[in-house]
């Protein structure tokens, strides 16, 4: 079995050293580290977890808070880019990773409960539910956590210029010639609310009017189901829009399947721009012009900044990704 030792020979450096990489101390320059790891790696070396613990009083696993409502879980196309840009920077640290719920060995508990029992260091929430008590008994807890897609000023969070990528999307459709711009939203949701007023304030910075009967909500769980209804209640308008902006690709679906059902045609009809660009986007037919959400950097981010409260730091941080306009088929200028 390959020590520190065996690693220590193999690189030059003290067993100190190489002790204090494993533990994840911040006194070792970053090319000593990526040298000793890379060492470790091409030796094969397996670190001793429970001796790790016991020198750290860390457990070294990570919690992992989905709190989804629409019933895909795992496989909504959010989850998938945020967890692996999580995944790897938090095993490269040395973290592994636990799936965080209210209950343990079929007994009804709540996450705090469940982290205490496992010793989890911190939390990763996503899509977090504000009005879940078991969530906001975590938030008030000493446990370190990242928050994505959420306000806080209690613990650090991460998400998307959502605000600017709508007035990006807003502002393309101006510049092709749509004045007549409607919204389907995200409901009364973190990231719904932010792309609720970055089109109120495109619209306004441009000089356009916007028409009640143009901003209709979808619901929360941004299903292509509530993005259909939606479309439906557009539709049922005094004066059609020219242009749909969707607060999300799954909404814009919805959309594109009902305005089909009414004889509409995308771009011909009505133009229609989506938000987050999931892996359907550029299959459709139309191609979706979307606004792409940086999954991938959104989970590494967070991912720094929970092994940084873990490690003692203090500071309450806040990320926002920037985003880009995608542009495809599914607009066309008047």
């Amino acid at each position: 079995m390959i020590t520190i030792y065996d690693i220590a020979q193999f690189t030059g450096f003290s067993p100190t050293t190489v002790s204090k990489v494993f533990n994840g101390y911040s006194d070792v320059s970053e090319k000593t580290r990526r040298k000793i790891l890379d060492a470790a790696d091409e030796l094969g070396y397996v670190p001793n977890a429970h001796a790790r613990s016991l020198t750290t009083k860390r457990s070294w696993m990570i919690g992992v808070l989905f709190i989804e409502p629409s019933g895909a879980g795992i496989l909504h196309p959010y989850f998938g880019g945020v967890i692996e840009g999580f995944k790897q920077v938090a095993t490269s640290k040395g973290y592994d990773l636990m799936f965080i719920s209210k209950d343990i060995g079929g007994k009804r508990s709540g996450y705090l409960e469940h982290c205490k029992i496992r010793g989890i260091d911190g939390v990763v929430v996503v899509l977090p539910d504000a009005s879940d008590p078991y969530f906001q008994e975590l938030l008030e807890s000493k446990i370190p956590c990242v928050l994505l897609d959420q306000k806080s000023t209690v613990k650090s969070t991460v998400y998307s210029d959502n605000a600017e990528g709508v007035r990006k999307a807003v502002s393309y459709l101006h510049s092709i010639g749509h004045r007549k711009i409607a919204h389907i939203g995200g409901g009364p949701t973190f990231a719904g609310e932010q792309r609720l007023n970055g089109y109120i304030q495109a619209m306004e910075e441009l000089g356009l009017t916007i028409n009640p009967q143009h901003v209709v909500q979808g619901s929360y769980d941004y299903t292509i189901e509530s993005g259909s209804r939606a479309m439906e209640e557009l539709l049922k308008a005094d004066e059609r829009p020219t242009a749909v902006f969707a607060a999300g690709d799954n909404l814009a679906v919805g959309a594109m399947m009902a305005m089909k059902r009414h004889g509409l045609r995308v771009p011909e009809d009505i133009s229609l721009v989506g938000f987050d660009d999931i892996e359907m986007a550029k299959f459709l037919t139309p191609a979706l012009t979307t606004v792409r959400q940086n999954t991938y950097v959104l989970g590494s981010r967070a991912a720094d900044m929970l092994i940084y409260s873990i490690e003692g730091g203090e500071d309450v941080q806040k990320g926002v990704i920037p985003v880009e306009l995608v542009v495809r088929e599914s607009c066309r200028s008047l």
